[in-house]
């Protein structure tokens, strides 16, 4: 008998490349997610759900792992909005799962729990997290993480994966941010581009994902760092990006401590506004592009018997499939 999953966040781009590869391995999938049109798209049950008052029962019976992929991922936002979907989200989601009988949980967490205005090489999941977390996203999501591997337990298997800098075609957090950058034909580099980031094909991010299923018994109670394993300087990163959709912006080295106070004082003013709309450049922003950030991968290698398959170019080839090189 094939096994039952489902997936919140299933509209996604994470989400919905997770929902092929269980489709194609035989699983019965249940979808959720508020993006009605997308839901309609993933060829199996969809249902729309608001995780933070929605019933969940119904959401999750019958379904013998759930992959908890929905969050508010946003380097801006409402401290109360991170809150209730990263949160209050997740511990509804863990009572209904308990209470319905499933037999695990897998949660999308993040490294951004690690972030500071410093570099972090080869960090392992035993690294301390940032002494202060970079945003509200990182605190809610690091918040849940507990939470969730807390909830561990003999009959409920939880596990949460760390994956860095997912790029694919449907991302909506990465790419948009600095393919609208480089049409402006100017691409500021914090530090000169000199740091390391180690983004993840999202079809490696969702092999994680299904290769934790099947090692609850081994992983349960941990956290598992996932990444592409081949860190890259953001300046070469970003080369590459602009090659593959035909542009050429003008690089603009800035030191990191002036973008630090530049973002700082954007957020400032921000936060003042009607609405408190997202400020061009945030903090966390200029701390992802100045600062290494790279992990170790071994215990995902042992536990999970997963290492990354797809190479830099591969995925940025994957993530814009439309555009050519210029």
């Amino acid at each position: 008998m094939s096994r039952s999953a489902l997936v919140t966040g299933a509209t996604g781009g994470l989400g919905r490349e997770l929902v092929g590869q269980l489709l194609a391995a035989g699983y019965r999938v249940r979808a959720s997610g508020r993006d009605r049109t997308i839901g309609a798209q993933l060829q199996t049950e969809f249902v729309a759900a608001d995780l933070t008052r929605d019933p969940l029962l119904p959401l999750v019976d019958g379904v013998d792992v759930v992959f908890h992929l929905a969050a508010l991922s946003s380097p801006w936002g409402a401290r109360a909005e991170f809150q209730a979907i990263n949160v209050t989200a997740t511990e509804r989601l863990l009572d209904a799962a308990r209470g319905a009988g499933c037999g695990s949980l897998i949660y999308a967490s993040t490294p951004s729990i690690y972030a500071e205005p410093r570099d972090r090489i080869d960090l392992t999941e035993d690294c301390a997290v940032a002494s202060r977390f970079a945003n509200d996203y990182a605190a809610t999501k690091y918040a849940a993480e507990r939470l969730v591997l807390s909830a561990d337990a003999r009959g409920f298997r939880t596990v949460a994966l760390r994956p860095r800098a997912i790029v694919g075609p449907h991302d909506t957090v990465l790419l948009p941010r600095v393919l609208r950058a480089a049409r402006r034909g100017r691409f500021p580099l914090p530090g000169g581009g000199y740091a390391l980031i180690e983004p993840t094909d999202v079809r490696d991010a969702a092999a994680a994902f299904f290769a934790a299923d099947g090692q609850c018994a081994a992983a349960g109670g941990q956290a598992i760092n996932i990444s592409g394993g081949d860190p890259r300087p953001v300046r070469e990163l970003m080369r590459a990006l602009f090659n593959r959709i035909g542009q050429s912006p003008r690089f603009v080295p800035v030191p990191a401590s002036l973008a630090m106070a530049v973002a700082g004082a954007m957020e400032r003013v921000a936060a003042l506004l009607p609405g408190h709309p997202e400020p061009p450049v945030t903090r966390y922003s200029v701390m992802t592009f100045s600062f290494s950030q790279t992990m170790r991968l071994d215990r995902a290698r042992d536990l999970l018997g997963w290492v990354p398959q797809h190479s830099v170019d591969a995925m940025i080839a994957h993530a814009l499939p439309g555009e050519c090189n210029a």
